[in-house]
């Protein structure tokens, strides 16, 4: 079969999967609509949700996208099981998706250009803290660096550490200082970047996982 175009070989694939009835019609559909609402800014209110209240951030260890959905009301798409890896004093998390670029778009939106390099795929499993470095994460020597690699079955988000100096901000204040790059686990949120006039998205926003 011959297409003019990657267009054309998309939509193929699309129809063939539907034929085959590995996928819906619906579910097709909801992955389109789902562009539009995946961003790192829902992960980032989840974060902010999980500093501010102890009983939630253990339920989101526990179950990572029936909590979530507490804060952005996602829907659990395709099977996907999600997993929060929590930054402590002692442990940093990292995520990276050695076969391709998965991430839970619906929490870290996008996977950014570096995340998808072979360098990124290929370093980070094999010499983490030297990758964390350039992206400039320095971190101590004693910390544990744990690497999770995202698989089509399971993905992660990691869970930064709330930094000092933010006792009392609201959680949108919170979100706005975590990155998608925090999200990830190649930064730390930094307090001088915080939005006083932040709004959170939490409460009424529907967003599919993928």
């Amino acid at each position: 079969m011959h297409f003019n175009n990657e267009k054309e070989r998309t939509l193929a694939l699309r129809d063939a999967l539907i034929a085959k009835g590995m996928h819906t019609q619906a579910e097709v559909d909801a992955v389109e609509e789902g562009f539009e609402t995946w961003t790192p800014e829902n992960g980032a209110a989840v974060v902010a949700r999980a500093w501010c209240d102890p009983a939630f951030k253990q339920r989101l260890l526990a179950d990572a996208l029936g909590t979530a959905n507490e804060v952005v009301q996602p829907v659990p798409f395709g099977g996907w099981d999600a997993v929060a890896v929590e930054n402590t004093d002692n442990v940093h998390n990292v995520l990276v998706c050695t076969l391709c670029s998965c991430t839970i778009k619906s929490l870290i939106g996008q996977p950014p250009h570096w995340y998808k390099s072979l360098a990124y795929r290929a370093r980070l499993v094999r010499e983490p803290r030297a990758v964390l470095q350039e992206f400039g994460l320095e971190l101590a020597p004693e910390v544990e660096i744990k690497v999770w690699d995202i698989t089509a079955e399971t993905g992660y988000m990691v869970i930064p550490a709330r930094p000092a100096g933010t006792d009392g901000w609201s959680e949108a204040e919170l979100a706005s200082i975590v990155t998608k790059k925090c999200l990830i686990g190649v930064e730390q949120p930094d307090v001088t970047r915080v939005r006083r006039d932040a709004v959170s998205v939490g409460g009424a926003r529907e967003v599919q996982h993928a």
